[in-house]
């Protein structure tokens, strides 16, 4: 089967040959894999033979100009599109450390908006062009990236205090700034759906948890951000494609809202914040697609994911709806070998 059919299948809930295999390698990981033997340059997915997604975004930053305000050996201080200042350390696979926002009042924010205009060259077209009848060709499951919601917000815009206090004391501002990332993204997919590229789901990032609980309370999403997980999830539907939500953290006691916004598809159920896969399974399988839900703490220990992964796939994939990747990503600690024998261990117990 196709990476597309074995995801479609999924969506259906209804068995295929086997569970598809979709994860997020790091850059990190990449490189001492082919320090390990696999060739330089390839895809790991052909290494592997796991299955390949497809990805189209969209840009609707505010187009700030992007300027290198100081570099070391160590470090570059650099802002960004969104108007953020951060450190970017050299080390591969560090983290930025934010530094400063542009956008931090509601003043602020009508300047930025202003400059999220929507035009055709806010989408890479040329990339359209070279390569999506390869991914067609090929069985490529195709998503469309929305941006938009709680976490690219105050990640990558406003910062996490000015955020979460916004929520409280300034919610007019806050639905306006998930409106407009939200209006932004749906117009410029708009313009590609109408070009006639079509695509199997749709996917935004919203990590709403964190450790043990998430960031805000049932009350405060339902009033502020449930109704735009609604309208991105309507506005799949109504395209006849899926809608599959990204958040890390646990989330589990914002599962009932969540499920009431009609998403597809959960990902990345982060295990080691608390998420708890199994009853998520039991409660919500029958209508959702669980991505993930492997303790990606465990996949530098050989013995322990593999007893992992069969005390878990084989439950998962029950009656269709189950998609294998870590609970995060895979880090640059998870080796080759590693890597090779979780892969045969899910497609041993993954098969239907």
């Amino acid at each position: 089967m196709t990476s597309k059919e074995r995801f479609s299948r999924m969506f259906q809930h209804k068995e295929a040959d086997r569970v598809p295999i979709f994860d997020s390698p790091w850059a990190g990981t990449i490189a001492r894999w082919e320090r390990e033997g696999m060739p330089k340059g390839m895809d790991w997915r052909d290494y592997f033979d796991t299955d390949k997604v497809s990805t189209i975004s969209v840009d609707i930053t505010p187009r700030y100009e992007e300027k290198v305000l100081e570099e070391t050996d160590d470090y570059r201080i650099v802002t960004s599109e969104w108007g953020v200042t951060m450190k970017q350390f050299k080390e591969q696979d560090s983290t930025p450390e934010f530094l400063d926002f542009t956008v931090t009042t509601p003043e602020a924010w009508e300047k930025a908006k202003a400059r999220m205009t929507v035009s055709k060259d806010r989408v890479d077209w040329k990339r359209l062009e070279q390569d999506y009848a390869k991914w067609q060709q090929e069985g490529h499951w195709i998503e469309g990236m929305f941006w938009f919601g709680f976490d690219v917000t105050h990640s990558w815009t406003v910062g996490t205090e000015t955020m979460l206090i916004a929520m409280i004391e300034e919610p007019e501002w806050v639905e306006d700034m998930f409106d407009t990332y939200l209006d932004r993204s749906i117009q410029h997919f708009n313009m590609i759906w109408d070009a006639g590229y079509r695509f199997d789901s749709i996917f935004w990032y919203d990590d709403m948890g964190y450790k043990n609980t998430p960031f805000f309370s049932n009350e405060m999403y339902r009033s502020l951000l449930q109704k735009y997980h609604k309208k991105a999830v309507a506005w799949a539907h109504d395209h006849g494609i899926y809608a599959r939500l990204h958040s890390c953290g646990d989330i589990m006691p914002l599962l009932p809202d969540i499920m009431d916004t009609g998403i597809d598809a959960l990902n990345p159920i982060e295990i080691k914040a608390g998420m708890d896969v199994f009853k998520i399974k039991q409660d919500y399988g029958d209508r959702l697609v669980l991505h993930g839900g492997i303790n990606a703490v465990l996949w530098d220990d050989k013995e322990a994911i593999v007893e992992a992964i069969r005390q878990a796939v084989p439950v998962l994939k029950e009656n269709g709806g189950y998609i294998f990747a870590s609970d995060h990503s895979i880090p640059n600690s998870v080796s080759l070998e590693n890597m090779q024998s979780i892969i045969n261990t899910v497609k041993e117990v993954g098969k239907y």
